[in-house]
């Protein structure tokens, strides 16, 4: 038998809906706690209500019965993982290229939840699931910086940061060409691709507001190294911004014709750009307010090992055409 939590309403309260009150103590969504309250787990003076619009009185008492952890049917996967920071709320990982982040057609093993679910055996869970909250994604082959909660209430808190745009994200991106431009600002509304669904792209039905900042950081032969800064989290927002603009990043299979790289006269430079590894994108700055301690944390993810080594033969490559 699981015991109900019992909440006294107070003056700040009195008038609110049940379902909203409800949502605001425990951390769970609105749709959660509807849920619960259609199953009759509700009480209010020890009555039970089953109406989320019900509207809460002065010094009336709740009482709440939390739904029981359900176990999420993933199997967990002693998948090493580079931990920047950890608490009993969330942790921070510097992920790894190559590494899918949530389960999805054609990767159901092998992803970071399954490394995560492996790590952090004792998680509260998520929407009465017991599974780590992901807030924000990195496609594949992006590597750096992510944060993934591991309860309601840090969950709810990150999701809130990241929906009002006050996390801020920055990446470096290898890119083709050189911008003329020291900095910039690109402001192309995203949305699906009118034909292609696994396009993203300016040309869309249903637009949507994206906004990237760059800065330029070193320059290479016909490539440059960007600092990226989007102040909105669509789907490859970066990557389609930089294409847009005439810089794709190198490597990136969807965005990056390499029939651009005829433009290039060494053959020894246009070989090394060819043979590209992977999209050369790296989440390397994250900050936001802990949810729980209202801290605000900055964490820093070292560029990969594959990153590394190809600028320093970019910049082999410059000097030998200086």
């Amino acid at each position: 038998m699981v015991n109900p939590e019992v909440y006294f309403i107070e003056e700040k309260d009195a008038g609110k809906r049940l379902d909203v009150f409800l949502a605001t103590v425990t951390g769970l969504t609105r749709s959660q706690i509807g849920k619960i309250i259609d199953q009759a787990q509700v009480k209010v003076n020890d009555k039970v209500v089953t109406k989320a619009g019900y509207k809460l009185k002065l010094q009336e008492k709740v009482a709440f019965i939390p739904p029981l952890l359900q176990a999420l049917e993933l199997t967990p996967e002693p998948i090493p993982l580079d931990i920047l920071y950890e608490d009993e709320h969330l942790i921070v990982v510097n992920k790894s290229p190559g590494l899918v982040v949530h389960p999805a057609p054609g990767h159901f093993q092998g992803t970071l939840v399954h490394a995560l679910l492996y790590h952090c055996p004792n998680l509260s869970g998520i929407g009465g699931v017991k599974r780590p909250g992901i807030v924000h994604r990195l496609d594949k082959d992006t590597s750096g910086v992510l944060v993934v909660a591991k309860d309601d209430q840090t969950h709810q808190g990150l999701s809130h940061q990241f929906k009002e745009r006050v996390v801020k994200k920055q990446y470096l991106a290898l890119v083709f060409g050189i911008p003329t431009r020291s900095q910039g600002k690109i402001d192309f509304s995203l949305g699906r691709h009118p034909k292609d669904r696994k396009k993203i792209s300016i040309r869309t039905k249903k637009p949507r507001i994206a906004v990237t900042l760059w800065q330029l950081k070193e320059e290479f032969s016909s490539a440059s190294l960007l600092l990226c800064e989007p102040k909105t989290g669509r789907t490859h927002q970066i990557r389609v911004h930089l294409a847009v603009i005439g810089h794709p990043i190198l490597g990136d299979p969807i965005y990056f014709r390499k029939s651009k790289l005829n433009q290039i006269k060494s053959k020894s430079l246009r070989t090394l750009l060819w043979q590209v590894p992977r999209l050369m994108l790296h989440a390397w700055r994250l900050e936001f307010m802990h949810p729980v301690t209202q801290k605000n944390m900055t964490f820093e993810a070292p560029l990969p090992s594959d990153m590394v080594t190809f600028i320093q033969q970019l910049r082999s490559q410059k000097e030998n055409h200086a």
